[in-house]
């Protein structure tokens, strides 16, 4: 029996005799882990059970990403599906191509957009009474102020908006999520205070463009960071992704906030290609100039931040002199992280109904990009090489150490016995290419 339902709650009460287990497996971007962590909420409020293992669950939750393709969500669930006995829940962005492929895996599968997550009670029990629930419709509810669970204790995933302004060629994200719809600011406010009532001593900032925010409110990001950081508690602000023809425009007053000492010296501005004909093609609002300038004026002004990119080779038509100009982009600009994503088609989008290339050269590109980051990942960590100072332990490593971040957002691995929260001293002894390792300072 499939139960279609287009953002309405279902009325009445279910009893069980047993606690029902309920496992969450999530990919994708932040936005995606503070979905997950408010469905859990929900559900714990209901008095569900959330388990960390899928064998333990009698309900299996799929947070899916699709924005680069289905393939690694399809992975996931036929994966899981293997598990006996289980009743199976897909949220995130799910995508009109991706149902019929869901359905072959587990055709017993609910289905619930991240529009909708504040139905998941709902969804959770039709689910376990054998009612197959789809809840697809897009919703304008503020997805903010709601119940958690925290992945970390001490992060606190805020998101300040939905949607985007952009209509880039390449991305399924427009169609999935809408447009942009900013948050208010007291909403926002109220949200960080939580977090950090709850022990967060790291606030992550996130949305599709943090630099789109408060564009269709009257408002902005600077503005919202001005008021952010007036709370007087000691905590760490994260700026999430923000694109390049947003910071352009309020570079200046971006600067001058990011100033202050709870702001991250930490940017990710995706520039996606070194070519200002295929960033045309990929209908980018800025130049690859407009990039450059936004790089050079933060490390101008703050002699230590930490730069994140992403670039997608092999776009379609991409010539081997346009992947070339990439190449050279990251040679001169040397960022501390990339992001790199192969393309790939996404249904729906004006990219997928151009002259694709083979897939063989996007290999072949994605591999050289890789190697030319690798070692400027590695140059780029040298200048860390005698730091020492405050790292606020934030995650826990392999093989016994913990992961420490410095006022630069650098990862930082450490030996020793610590508490998530814990700030510690440190010298920097050893670097890779992505990542310092530090010795405690007595």
């Amino acid at each position: 029996m499939l139960i279609n339902l287009t953002n309405t709650f279902l009325n009445g009460c279910l009893f069980f005799i047993n606690v029902v287990k309920v496992y969450f497996d999530t990919s994708g971007c932040s936005i995606n882990f503070s979905e997950s962590e408010i469905m859990k909420g929900l559900l714990a409020e209901h008095e569900f059970e959330i388990v960390n293992s899928p064998e333990d669950a009698f309900v299996i939750i799929i947070n899916i990403c699709t924005v680069k393709n289905n393939t690694n969500a399809l992975k996931k669930i036929r994966k899981l599906s293997e598990l006996k006995n289980k009743k199976f829940i897909v949220a995130g962005c799910i995508t009109k191509s991706i149902i019929p492929e869901i359905r072959e895996i587990v055709p017993e599968a609910s289905l619930i957009s991240t529009h909708n997550i504040k139905e998941i009670v709902s969804v959770i029990e039709e689910t376990i009474n054998d009612n197959v629930v789809e809840i697809l419709g897009k919703s304008s509810d503020n997805k903010i102020n709601l119940p958690r669970v925290r992945k970390n204790k001490i992060v606190g995933i805020i998101p300040i908006s939905s949607g985007c302004l952009g209509y880039c060629s390449y991305c399924s994200v427009k169609l999935i999520k809408g447009d942009l719809k900013s948050y208010p600011i007291e909403m926002i406010i109220k949200e960080i205070n939580t977090a950090l009532n709850d022990g967060c001593k790291e606030i992550w900032l996130t949305s599709q463009d943090t630099g789109a925010y408060g564009k269709d409110i009257n408002s902005s990001l600077v503005e919202l960071l001005k008021e952010i950081v007036k709370i007087d508690r000691g905590f760490m602000i994260r700026v999430g992704m923000m694109n390049p023809d947003h910071v352009i425009r309020m570079l200046d007053d971006l600067i001058e906030v990011y100033k202050n000492p709870k702001i991250f010296k930490f940017i990710h501005i995706p520039v996606q290609s070194g070519n200002n004909e295929i960033l045309q093609l990929m209908k980018r609002k800025y130049f690859v100039g407009d990039f450059k300038k936004i790089v050079n004026r933060f490390r101008e002004s703050f002699e230590h931040i930490t730069i994140s990119t992403d670039i997608i080779v092999g776009f379609p038509t991409e010539t081997k002199e346009q992947f070339q100009d990439s190449l050279n982009l990251v040679e001169e600009i040397k960022p501390d992280v990339i992001n790199i994503s192969r393309f790939n088609p996404r249904p729906g989008t004006d990219a997928a109904k151009m002259e694709q290339l083979s897939g063989e050269d996007i290999k072949n590109r994605s591999r050289l990009l890789t190697s030319v980051f690798d070692w400027v990942g590695f140059s780029v960590n040298k200048k860390w090489s005698k730091w020492g100072g405050s790292v606020l332990i934030d995650e826990k490593g392999k093989k016994g150490t913990f992961m420490g971040r410095n006022f630069a957002y650098k990862p930082i691995v450490i030996e020793g016995e610590f508490k998530l929260g814990n700030k510690v001293r440190v010298q920097i002894i050893d670097i890779t290419k992505h990542y310092l390792v530090g010795e405690v300072l007595d």
